[in-house]
């Protein structure tokens, strides 16, 4: 009774997933290489290096590319990437008509040696070419490119999706424990001289059962990325966790600020000299910016930075993140670099492990490979439903002859 349960679910949930499985598999194995991929297509948003020449701070870049945009202010720059840095624009408003002006872009990128424009774009818009593809794919894979109620969506399939990993898991077990292990090693083996159909339901078996944590780590972490509230409330039943939700709370309460008295500079200064304060008293080192930016609605300016500590092997340097008061420069919040507390830890594994932030090249390649399996596991699942279909169709077919003639049927 409780098998014949599990078969329908994970039949049914398969089948409602599968169309989106395949979209998000395929789009994320191309993304676990999507730096690298958008500097093939969009080489132009990328700068020169200059070996021994030193990097402009980013109050100068902000500086620099103020005038290149008209009727529009300054938000922020970030710069993640040595060979680029990106800088944020809120358009002005139109005193003739009230509306605010279009910049004809949502990405601006500048040369973080000289400050100069590298180029802009559309974010996932592929009517201006190439340079808008990885966007694109990273649009689709996160939202299905549906404005709004498209995070959720895919949100509420990660949450099915997660619970089909259990549900598929259990299928695979023997249905009695007597020779549980001679029964439950079959599952495991993929027979390559068998027929299409044998064939098929050993790749989506053996597969689902050989990467089962890969599995669950991607679709747990895919309901942290889209559907934070129930990741939230499922995490606080497990363990020590910090809602996300309920620590950015304090952040609605602040009153909004077009005018901060700091500008820019004073910022940057206020930032570097409260995080070495902060460094001094958890002992890390801080290192240079990545990024600064002003938040008008609640008057807080966002200074971010790379400091000493790393993640894991090395490969991932999580910036340390302050907000500042725009107008006083005190520090409202403090977002360490390493994490607190259990929760934080189970946060930045998944994170990480779900972006490809870990382990080099060599764990791209493992995440691009998941990808491709997570498609494969959903066409292979549709193929052996469809057969299981046509298999009762036909025996429905036959039963109904043989009422209605059972000599003829026989024949």
């Amino acid at each position: 009774m409780i098998r014949g349960v599990f078969v329908f679910l994970h039949r049914w949930l398969g089948l409602l997933m599968a169309g989106f499985l395949v979209i998000v598999g395929l789009t994320g194995s191309l993304l676990a290489f999507d730096n690298e991929l958008d500097k093939l297509f969009a080489p132009q948003l990328y700068a020169k290096p200059r070996p021994g020449v030193p990097q402009l701070d980013l109050v100068t870049l902000i500086e620099r590319a103020a005038p290149l945009v008209p009727h529009a202010r300054v938000r922020g720059a970030t710069q993640i990437q040595p060979d680029q840095a990106s800088i944020s624009f809120e358009p002005e408003t139109d005193p003739a008509t009230g509306k605010r002006y279009q910049l004809g872009f949502t990405e601006f990128f500048v040369d973080p040696w000289t400050g100069a424009e590298l180029g802009r774009r559309t974010n996932a818009d592929l009517s201006e070419g190439l340079v808008n593809l990885m966007p694109f794919i990273y649009k689709l894979h996160t939202s299905l490119l549906i404005k709004g109620g498209g995070k959720l969506f895919l949100g509420a399939v990660a949450i099915l999706w997660t619970l089909d990993c259990f549900v598929g898991f259990y299928l695979t077990l023997p249905a009695s424990l007597a020779g549980f292990w001679r029964k439950w090693r079959p599952a495991w083996a993929i027979k390559r001289r068998a027929d299409f159909y044998r064939l098929n339901f050993d790749l989506h078996r053996a597969s689902g059962l050989w990467l089962w944590p890969m599995l669950f780590i991607f679709s747990w972490s895919g309901v942290m990325l889209s559907m934070r509230p129930v990741y939230d409330w499922t995490m606080a039943k497990l363990m020590e966790h910090r809602s996300l939700i309920a620590e950015m709370k304090d952040m609605t309460l602040r009153s909004a600020n077009a005018a901060p008295a700091l500008d820019w500079r004073k910022a940057l200064n206020s930032g570097e000299h409260l995080l070495a304060e902060l460094a001094a008293q958890r002992h890390f080192t801080p290192d240079e910016p990545v990024m600064l930016s002003y938040i008008e609605r609640q008057g807080l300016y966002i200074y971010g930075a790379r400091t000493s500590l790393t993640f894991v092997d090395g490969s991932k340097t999580k910036p340390a993140l302050l907000m500042l008061d725009g107008d006083t420069g005190a520090l409202f919040k403090f977002i360490a670099p390493a994490p607190e507390h259990m929760g934080d830890v189970a946060d930045d594994w998944l994170s990480v492990l779900h972006k490809a932030h870990v382990f080099g090249p060599p764990y791209k390649v493992i995440v691009s490979t998941i990808g491709l399996v997570v498609a494969m596991l959903s066409v292979t699942g549709v193929c052996i439903w469809w057969r299981k279909r046509k298999a009762r169709l036909s025996q429905r077919h036959r039963s109904r002859a043989e009422a209605l003639d059972p000599a003829r049927a026989s024949g």
